[in-house]
């Protein structure tokens, strides 16, 4: 199911790798008024340990400075530090027509223009190497334009990254989701993938 509150429409879709019941990967969207944070977790390793750690990770991002990146990263890194930690991918949107991004570890990122269909067009979200909660890097977030109808996808590394290759930003949120999942989730991990769409207005 699509949801939708504030400035994005978004759904999540993911599974457990095969054999557990629990996954790792775990995702949260916040929409306040004319802003929103997109977050995608992936717990080290998979089963109830890195389903705790994702857990406390969300937790830690509800209740932190989201409209910080770097203070909200320092935040989930310090709740992390009695997990075996994650990695962590956090996005948000502004109403001023930018979008905000901050990547510690193997989440992927992709931001699609809405529109047409383009499937080489976009633009890659890139991370920084670490674990929250283990090794937090020196934090760069990054601000880029966008667009109504721009479409940001994260992806766990359950996710092959050749989900990339066919992406667009037709169709509501939960059949590109449902459809990145299906196609590109691998055998051997937990996988989850975000979908949000940006409601505000066109960037100037």
């Amino acid at each position: 199911m699509t949801e939708r509150g504030g400035v994005v429409e978004w759904s999540i879709a993911g599974r457990p790798i095969a054999g557990e019941q629990e996954s790792g990967d775990d995702a949260l969207v916040i929409a306040a008024g004319r802003e929103a944070l997109v977050a995608a977790i992936d717990g080290v390793g998979h089963g109830r340990a890195a389903a705790r750690a994702a857990e406390v990770a969300v937790k830690a991002l509800r209740g932190g400075p989201w409209g910080d990146l770097v203070a909200l990263a320092a935040c989930c890194h310090a709740a992390l530090r009695s997990t075996r930690g994650a990695a962590v991918g956090l996005a948000v949107f502004h109403d001023d027509g930018t979008a905000s991004w901050l990547g510690v570890g193997n989440i992927a990122g992709r931001l699609i223009p809405g529109g047409a269909p383009s499937p080489t067009g976009g633009h890659w979200l890139v991370s920084q190497s670490g674990v929250v909660g283990d090794e937090l890097p020196p934090l760069c977030p990054a601000t880029l334009p966008v667009r109504r109808g721009d479409v940001l996808v994260l992806a766990t590394d359950g996710i092959d990254a050749g989900f990339a290759d066919e992406l667009v930003a037709t169709g509501p949120c939960d059949e590109i989701a449902a459809r990145v999942l299906s196609k590109h989730a691998r055998t051997t991990d937990d996988a989850l993938v975000v979908a949000a769409r940006y409601l505000g207005e066109e960037s100037v």
